[in-house]
């Protein structure tokens, strides 16, 4: 009996999770558990160590002066409070590593879930396209675009921010570059198995109904979080919409860079 050959690319199990993926989830886990068993008093310092501080970089880089920080600092409500703790971080130098640090660090058990949810998700299919290492590389520029995002938007804040949303928010825009085919649907339009699509470009992109009501929305939900001030303070782990919008920015220009061994059907 003969056997008709396939029309399209094999697919892969939706939730297939490449090891790359499966072992970042685990990283982060593991340091959540860390976190949890260890003092109040190391744990802050962590926070404090390698969550991303923008006025001790700005201070670091010699940008402004500590002593001017620490004057906008006190001048808010519980000026007191701010200024001993902007005195606390702004004495350990730019810390340049805490723009990617900061992305394995969460507020809650809620806030890693969400995250890791969505890196398994769009994460896999990114993964299976990229390979471990170049997916890595993405992952660490996202998170680098999305802290100096923030930066821009507050740089005198002294404020730690941590969370893999940066990082992550990169990956979901690069995966849009190709989830969203109008000629390979899948569920609710997303195909997160078809990682072997030629992708789009942006010009196409923007043509495909899918694809654009994702940006859309995606941008939509976070500058929200930026006109209704939602609390995403050190209380609650403060992963800021600023380093949202610059890592899904990255991720979404710098694509090709990243993409070099798949066909894509247009130039960007």
């Amino acid at each position: 009996m003969s056997h008709q050959p396939s029309s399209g690319p094999s697919r892969e199990p939706m939730f297939n999770a490449p090891s790359v993926v499966v072992g970042a989830i685990a990283v982060i886990v593991a340091i959540h558990i860390l976190r949890s068993v260890i003092s109040a008093e190391t744990d802050f310092r962590i926070l404090i160590d390698f969550g991303f501080i923008p006025a001790r970089l700005l201070a670091g880089l010699g940008f402004e002066s500590i002593d001017a920080i620490v004057e906008r600092a006190s001048a808010g409500p519980d000026g007191g409070y701010w200024q001993m703790f902007a005195q606390l971080v702004l004495g350990d130098g730019a810390a340049p590593w805490t723009l990617v640090t900061y992305a394995v660090l969460h507020g809650s058990w809620a806030h890693l879930g969400a995250n890791a949810m969505w890196l398994l998700a769009f994460g896999s299919a990114v993964a299976r396209r990229f390979g471990a290492a170049r997916f890595l590389v993405l992952c660490l520029v996202c998170s680098v675009a999305g802290a100096l995002a923030h930066l821009a938007s507050r740089p005198f804040d002294v404020v730690p921010m941590i969370g893999a949303s940066g990082a992550i928010s990169g990956v979901m825009a690069a995966a849009a570059r190709f989830v969203f085919r109008p000629d390979w649907g899948h569920l609710f339009g997303i195909d997160l198995s078809a990682d072997r699509m030629p992708a789009e470009s942006l010009g196409q992109l923007v043509r495909n109904r899918r694809a654009l009501a994702f940006v859309a929305v995606w941008f939509a939900i976070n500058l929200a979080f930026g006109v209704t001030a939602l609390p995403l303070g050190l209380a609650e782990g403060g992963i800021a919409w600023e380093a949202h919008i610059g890592g899904f920015v990255a991720g979404l220009l710098l694509f090709p860079l990243f993409d070099r061994a798949h066909p894509r059907d247009g130039a960007d």
